[in-house]
């Protein structure tokens, strides 16, 4: 019995990454059809009310929140959802999926140096290594495997926007640990969204949200939904499952899949071309990842 719920739990964590792997793809789509505070506060709104769902469903009323943990709450919802998405759907205006995915892939790598430096989290050498690879792999990415052209080419706007992600992401990250003191992971991440919908709400309105929102394709509003259900709820939910069965190390190598997920998918639903510089960045990255989170 406890092997075949690991192995539900396996299943779970590996769908998880395909999902997150499938947002850049949605994204991609996305940005090219509304504007990045539109998508934005959309995919939110949905997300929030099925998260509201869930948690009145788990805990028969909304949980009270300690006075105390309401600015880490905003920060989640301002880092987490307003920042990161402004940056990921703007990056993704400007540059393919695959890259997106493989330079948003450091994520832990980043989370592991700010840990170390706000937190005093040793970085052994294992996470050092792991640290230069990372970094290596998104270079080899970004500079399409040039890496002297940044000196006189520099990085371009999509990348910024992407490396915008990163960092929104790490606050998040960081942020939460005060955030979940007193509270499950669950009640935290509907709160933020819940925050980030509504910090969303007027930037969206003045993109001109009502004027377009009846215009939207059924294709606009199926990507919404797989970003709101399937790449926001269930990946989440299916996460900290994840990291409540089996543990947060071993959870969090699932990540690794994610930018894999990520290219092949453009690859076949994009025509993005595997190009070999992209295949060592991930190669790069994922171990990099891998080295930084092994213990």
């Amino acid at each position: 019995m406890c092997k075949h719920k690991n192995l539900t739990v396996y299943l779970k964590l590996l769908l998880m990454a395909l999902f997150w792997g499938g947002t850049f793809i949605a994204g991609r789509f996305l940005a090219g059809e509304i504007q990045a505070f539109s998508a934005a506060f959309l995919r939110f709104s949905i997300a929030s009310v099925v998260l509201l769902v869930i948690t009145l469903r788990s805990y028969k009323q909304l949980p009270p929140v300690p006075r105390e943990q309401w600015f880490p709450l905003f920060v989640l919802g301002l880092s987490g959802v307003f920042a990161y998405n402004f940056f990921f759907f703007r990056g993704l205006q400007v540059i393919e999926a695959g890259r997106a995915a493989v330079i948003i892939a450091n994520n832990p790598i980043v989370i592991a140096v700010f840990a170390a430096i706000f937190f005093g989290e040793k970085l052994n050498f294992s996470k050092i290594m792991g640290v230069a690879l990372s970094v290596c792999g998104a270079i080899v990415v970004i500079t399409e495997g040039h890496p002297t052209t940044i000196f006189h080419s520099g990085i371009g706007t999509g990348e910024l926007y992407i490396f915008g992600c990163v960092i929104s992401w790490v606050t998040y990250s960081l942020v939460g640990r005060t955030a979940m003191r007193n509270l499950t992971p669950l009640v935290a991440v509907t709160y933020s969204a819940v925050i980030g919908a509504v910090l969303l709400f007027p930037a969206a309105c003045l993109e001109g949200l009502f004027d377009h929102i009846t215009a939207y394709p059924p294709a606009v509003w199926l990507s919404l939904l797989y970003l709101g259900l399937g790449g926001t709820v269930l990946a989440f939910v299916w996460y900290y499952q994840g990291i409540q069965k089996i543990g947060s190390t071993r959870a969090g190598q699932f990540i690794n899949f994610v930018p894999i997920s990520a290219i092949l998918l453009s690859a076949w639903l994009l025509d993005e071309h595997l190009k070999f510089s992209l295949l060592s960045g991930v190669f790069l990255v994922s171990s990099g990842v891998y080295l930084t989170n092994r213990r």
